[in-house]
Order: structure tokens, then sequence, then C-alpha cells
């Protein structure tokens, strides 16, 4: 018998089955949030995915908007199993959206998500919110990774709001960005306007920003506390491409975000200033 020609058929039948293993694996998408994996808008989210492919969700244990793209730096994360069904596994975690993020992709996957999915946030995450928002903080560091990303909001705030045609729009766009993919360094920041969706428009990003940000009263004591509230500042109202224009007037709006900062067009200027140092 021609033991090498055995071995090497055997690895040869071994590595066939794999690929037909991965070609016939379903997608896997990876579910975060920032209102907590028991907010109806990661549910919903989470519905929505289930047609798609195998599903992972990995989400903090209890209410984290506002984080941006905070980590956690000097405590411990911990995370729990909380449900496992058929291609739906649940986790909770005691981080931030970012810190799910990391935890998952580094400690609790097997192979890279074919899709990053974050929301539905329970408010509008358009203009400068993107900023702020640990929604989209969280598709983000999925763009980092190299993931294809998208954050979800929609502008209600209400626990019990109607998330159906952001599930609608969410499993549509999911569905495409799967087949497509998207260009490294780029995430999509979805935002569905309350009531009846128009259409889908793909928009800019809103000119503007928070104003009368706190509210002032008293506690218990007499002493001075500040509540975050505010009103938006459109600097652009009558444009038609921002994403502002597109929810006020009863449209989704799909905006497609870039991780690198770098402001391109004022490089050339800024290396006329010929800054240098008089030790040099």
């Amino acid at each position: 018998m021609d033991i090498q020609r055995y071995k090497n058929n055997t690895i040869f039948v071994i590595v066939i089955k794999d690929i037909y293993r991965m070609m016939n694996r379903k997608p896997l998408i990876l579910v975060t949030n920032d209102d907590g994996y028991q907010a109806k808008g990661i549910v919903s989210l989470t519905e929505a995915m289930r047609d798609l492919g195998e599903v992972i969700v990995f989400a903090p244990d209890s209410h984290r908007s506002g984080m941006s793209s905070a980590i956690s730096t000097s405590n411990p994360l911990r995370a729990r199993l909380h449900r496992k069904e058929e291609n739906l596994t649940v986790y909770t975690c005691n981080g931030t959206p970012v810190d799910c993020v990391k935890l998952a992709l580094n400690e609790f996957v097997d192979r890279k998500p074919d899709l990053l999915v974050s929301g539905i946030n329970h408010g509008s995450n358009a203009g400068i919110s993107v900023i702020y928002s640990g929604t989209m903080g969280a598709a983000i560091e999925g763009c980092i990774f190299d993931i294809p990303s998208i954050g979800f909001s929609l502008c209600d705030f209400t626990p019990d709001a109607d998330f159906s045609f952001t599930m609608e729009i969410a499993r549509k766009l999911a569905a495409k960005v799967i087949e497509e993919g998207l260009p490294r360094g780029i995430c999509l920041n979805v935002n569905v306007p309350a009531g009846e969706v128009k259409a889908i428009r793909v928009t800019t990003q809103t000119h503007g920003k928070w104003v009368n940000e706190y509210h002032r009263s008293k506690d218990g004591s007499g002493r001075d506390v500040f509540w975050m509230t505010g009103n938006f500042e459109n600097w652009e109202e009558e444009n038609d491409n921002s994403d502002e224009w597109a929810l006020v007037n009863g449209y989704a709006a799909i905006v497609p975000v870039k991780i690198d900062m770098t402001a391109h067009d004022f490089l050339p200027q800024l290396k006329e200033w010929k800054i240098t140092l008089y030790s040099h």
C-alpha cells in the first residue's frame, strides 16, 4: 500500500469537506446595541436578522446610551450566556457597546462575522449625534475590525415604539450588505422616522450642533444639579440631501460614515504653515 498517497488523499478529502461546509454555512451576524439586551429595539433587530443567518447577540446588560466609542480600562469585563437556541445565541456584558464588540470578536466568536448590526436605537442618531452615539460607536468598532457594519436608529424614544418599518429596512439593507459588502473603513448610519416611511434616501450628515444642553435644578440639599436636555440647531434646514431633512420629510436616511477622520482637503494648507522647532 502507498501510505504517502493514502495520507495525501485523506488530507485532500478533509480539505474538500471543510470547504464544502464553509460554502454552505449561513452568514454569521453579530448584533449589539447601547440600550441594553432587553430593549425592544434590539429584540426587533435580532428578529429581523434571523432569516439571514446565524445570529450572535452580544449586548450591554443595561442602558449604555451616549457612550460613543468608550471602552473599559479599569474594570474587568464579565459576559454571561443569556439564551441559546438554533441559530441564535445571546450574551450580556457589563461593558460599553464597544466593549461588547471587542470582547465578542476576541473571545466568543469562532469565525469573523459577515455582518455587524447595532440598534435599533430608541431615538435619532442623525447629524452630529453620530459622534456621541453608543449605537454608532459599536458599528464603527465593527468597521475597524473590517466587518461590514450598520447602525440603525428609530426617531422614537418611547419604550413601546413601532419598529416594523425599521425592521423591514434593516432586513433588506443587511441582505444587500451581506451580498455586496462595504468598502474598507466605511460603515452605515441608518435613521428612520417614526410612523410610515415614504422611501429610503442616501444622504449626507447634517451640519449643526446641540444647544441649550442642560437644565439646571436643585437636589434635596439645595445644591445645583444639571440634567442633559437640549435642542438640535440645524445649520442647513433647506438642504434636501441631508439626513435631518430626510427624516423631517418622512424618509429613512442612510449616511456612509468613514473611520478615517483626516481632513484631507485641509492637508495642503496645513503643510504651508511650515512650523519648525528652534532646536532643529
